[in-house]
């Protein structure tokens, strides 16, 4: 009888019994006493369909001779190319998506960009997970979830792509090469004329008068309260209140380089801006000085307002004792899905929903959810509807930008502090981050905000 081929691939044998397994051009398996414990699968090239044999490789998988050798199917054999594919995949992927990156930040550079490499990539691999488009095979782990950001550590420098294909990381880096490239490719815009040319040139008089008038925004502390600051470091089980916040010793250290800012922090500079605007409405008669009536909201009144709603939340309990609708600005401090610190403002006195984010995101649905809160909120108070005619939902153009993955906690506190002092732009940019880390354990450690920048 004439006997088709079959491709065994086989485990060194653990007996020294040998067993012939075949099969016939009939497609009727012929086998030793072991047939039923055996798959064989016809040899390549051979015609027709076996729906039987591909059950039973789907069922079973892998039988197991009598002699201890295990046969496999041709269909489970690696394709001959197949350990250098693996070999070589890898290192080109790893190639491309370093020559995609190196592209990126050349453009960034031309844009005003300041900081390292190692901090691009941090700042890239940050953006791709706040993008969505994470994969844990694109980037190690980033953010570690938590309520209030206590077991994140300093891990954005450190982060790379995986060195191997990945449409995550790759499909990211092409949006913002694509991005970019049509940025710095752009027309400049084109010069005013008429009205408008007048118009920008007061604009920019202006703008040289404010550089005139205002100092320039601090670099370092002065000598006698940076040393303060290495003092309040080096304590322990040191804890400092204000109003109903306090910050501890391990929270002090979120402060140091490179680390996120946890709620404990963010809340506590929030009570000194509360702090600060009391104080401030109190004396404002003696001082001749008209200034903004604030409001903050502790990050926790966003997780309510996001997770369970108004009515669930109980947020109306949150105004009790005053009325939103007489103040100026509603700070509020964001954090999306424990990765990200952005600052929101209910603007009543110029009559906008604000979101300051110092990583450029879409930011639509603060939007949405401040104008269902605002609107729930007058009805429970004023027992009718609010009126949002003239309303706009207002993003700075020129919101100053990190540079890495990790200092958007500091941003959205200079963000709210600026914002209660009714500033409408902000001094500061990343390379100032290390001094206001530094200014902002200062003013913890003595409960009060600085009023030197």
């Amino acid at each position: 009888m004439r006997h088709s081929s079959i491709h065994i691939r086989e485990i060194p044998p653990t007996s020294t019994t040998n067993h012939l397994i075949t099969t016939n051009t009939t497609n009727t398996p012929i086998a030793s006493e072991f047939q039923s414990s055996l798959i064989v699968a016809p040899a390549v090239g051979v015609s027709g369909s076996y729906p039987e044999l591909d059950a039973a490789i789907v069922k079973v998988g892998r039988a197991r001779a009598g002699d201890g050798r295990v046969v496999k199917s041709y269909r489970e054999r690696p394709h001959i190319y197949d350990r250098k594919h693996k070999k070589e995949t890898p290192l080109y992927w790893k190639k491309t998506l370093e020559e995609m990156k190196q592209e990126l930040f050349e453009i960034h550079k031309k844009r005003g960009y300041r900081s390292g490499y190692d901090e691009f990539q941090g700042w890239l691999a940050y953006g791709m997970q706040l993008d969505g488009t994470k994969d844990v095979n694109d980037v190690k782990a980033v953010l570690s979830p938590s309520t209030s950001f206590s077991d994140l550590r300093e891990r954005a420098k450190n982060i790379e792509f995986r060195a191997r294909r990945n449409t995550g990381a790759e499909d990211f880096l092409r949006r913002a090469l694509q991005k970019a490239r049509a940025t710095i490719s752009s027309p400049p815009a084109p010069r005013f004329s008429g009205y408008d040319a007048i118009r920008n040139a007061q604009r920019e008089q202006d703008e040289a008068i404010d550089k005139r008038i205002r100092p320039p925004f601090p670099t370092s502390l002065p000598p006698k309260d940076d040393a303060e600051v290495d003092k309040y470091l080096r304590q322990r089980g040191a804890t400092w209140k204000c109003a109903r916040e306090q910050v501890s010793d391990t929270d002090l250290t979120r402060l140091h380089p490179s680390q996120w800012l946890n709620d404990e922090i963010i809340n506590f500079y929030g009570a000194m801006i509360m702090k600060r605007a009391t104080e401030n409405k109190e004396n404002a008669g003696k001082k001749g000085k008209k200034l903004l009536n604030v409001h903050y909201f502790s990050s926790f009144f966003w997780s309510k307002l996001k997770t369970v709603g108004y009515e669930k939340g109980r947020l109306a309990k949150w105004t009790k004792a005053f009325d939103i609708f007489e103040k100026d600005v509603v700070l509020i401090p964001v954090n999306h899905n424990n990765a990200h610190w952005t600052a929101a403002a209910i603007n009543f006195a110029k009559k906008r929903i604000e979101s300051y984010d110092s990583m450029g995101m879409d930011r639509s649905s603060v939007y949405k959810l401040l104008r269902e809160y605002v609107s729930a909120e007058f009805r429970n108070k004023k027992k009718k509807e609010f009126d949002w005619t003239g309303w706009t939902d207002y993003v700075m153009e020129d919101t100053p930008q990190q540079e890495n993955g990790y200092d958007c906690g500091v941003f959205t506190c200079q963000f709210l502090e600026s914002i209660s002092r009714g500033e409408s732009s902000f001094p500061f940019t990343q390379q100032n981050m290390p001094y206001l880390r530094r200014r902002m354990i200062w003013e913890i450690c003595h409960s009060q905000l600085r009023e030197d920048s």
